[in-house]
């Protein structure tokens, strides 16, 4: 016993006097940065993690926004698109149904639209047909120079295009082989069609080999009509063909697109935070391993199990929040780089939100405490007269 007793008392002197001079939160703090090179590696596998959620949910807000600023294009209370069509773009309507629309109760105007895709000095560029007369319906305010005239080549491009492209009126653009005058520049408030261009619908049907055809209807219904009632009356008399689309949960019902880009950002993002934690665990195990007989002493000198579990949580949680921080900076970033090149940005608009930053930063708080609960099992287990005399 004599022998033991002059072991133990020269550390648990040198421990209380640090102790009294650092408080707990202050062991926390310092003690995962003890190793800079393992920290700064846990650290970083987790902000990768963190980024790619925060990034993934930015492009992906963004393109629910465009869509839904897409459906409500030109004020009109809901779109129309071909049944169990995959996308906007392969939707394919017979122009007849327009003017069918039109008729129907309730029914103020309905406008139909063709999209279709061309690739303009290396960049996707959205190219849509409308008549003439249908373009303030749509609510296409001309900024500068006029609307282009029927069965002519003549174009007009959306505010966005007409920076990103370095186009703007008494320019031409190619097209189908075929050079079309800009006559006039157009926007919207919709960041989808300013980025795009409008031209005569029988011209592009003729250009497209889509006769006859249309890829969307615009709806709007009169004042004292009920939104439920039209679009019920539509779904109805055209059951197997038409389908009505009001709000973004609409479209995701009819296009499982969105929903796969959802599912599969959070696949990801799961994937990196598992690699991210288990470099938290693989952290905080080395650590109590290399501080055994430390924290021996820590529980010689009158600390409790639950105490140094706390301890070591908490600093587990201190290393997932510096890597929430780096991780947040890294994730905007990427983003604005990515959506800074004009055939990115021209399509979607980063939409930040808190709740997407708030769901991040619960994440890494909870990967902190996950990570950090075996090695705080482990240091609050060891037996005092064990870990003194380790070395």
């Amino acid at each position: 016993m004599h022998e033991v007793c002059i072991l133990l008392s020269p550390p648990i002197k040198s421990i209380k006097n640090k102790d009294d001079g650092m408080s707990f939160l202050t062991f926390i703090l310092k003690n995962p940065f003890r190793n800079k090179t393992r920290s700064a590696l846990a650290i970083v596998g987790i902000a990768i993690g963190i980024a790619t959620i925060i990034a993934l949910g930015i492009v992906t807000d963004g393109l629910k926004e465009s869509t839904q600023n897409t459906l409500k294009s030109g004020g009109s209370d809901f779109t129309v698109t071909e049944a169990n069509s995959p996308g906007l773009m392969s939707s394919k309507i017979n122009s007849t149904r327009v003017d069918e629309l039109k008729n129907l109760t309730g029914v103020e105007d309905a406008v139909g639209v063709l999209l279709v895709n061309r690739v303009v000095d290396g960049d996707l560029f959205s190219v849509m047909g409308i008549k003439k007369q249908s373009l303030k319906v749509g609510e296409i305010n001309i900024i500068e120079g006029r609307e282009f005239n029927e069965n002519s080549n003549e174009i007009i491009i959306g505010k966005r295009a007409s920076q990103s492209l370095n186009k703007t009126v008494g320019d031409t653009i190619n097209l189908f082989n075929r050079d079309f005058k800009v006559v006039g520049v157009f926007e919207t408030g919709s960041m989808w069609e300013d980025a795009g261009s409008f031209m005569s619908l029988s011209l592009l049907q003729e250009l497209a080999e889509k006769p006859d055809e249309v890829s969307m209807i615009f709806v709007k219904i009169k004042p004292e009509a009920n939104l439920e009632e039209v679009t019920s009356n539509v779904e109805s008399k055209y059951p197997q063909e038409l389908v009505t689309i009001k709000t973004i949960e609409d479209f995701n019902r009819v296009n499982k697109g969105l929903d796969t880009i959802d599912t599969a950002s959070w696949a990801i993002s799961l994937l990196a935070i598992l690699i991210g934690g288990i470099g938290v665990v693989n952290t905080m195990v080395m650590s109590v391993y290399e501080r055994t007989r430390e924290i021996g002493v820590l529980k010689a000198s009158g600390w409790k199990n639950r105490r140094i579990m706390a301890m070591i949580m908490g600093e587990s949680v201190v290393l997932t929040l510096v890597s929430y921080v780096i991780g947040l900076v890294m994730g905007v970033g990427a983003v604005e780089l990515i959506l800074s090149s004009p055939a990115m940005g021209s399509f979607i608009q980063p939409v930040y939100s808190w709740e997407l930053f708030l769901k991040a930063l619960g994440i890494a708080f909870l990967v902190g405490l996950v990570g950090g609960l075996y090695p705080a099992f482990r240091a609050s287990r060891l037996a005092p007269t064990e870990a003194l005399r380790y070395e």
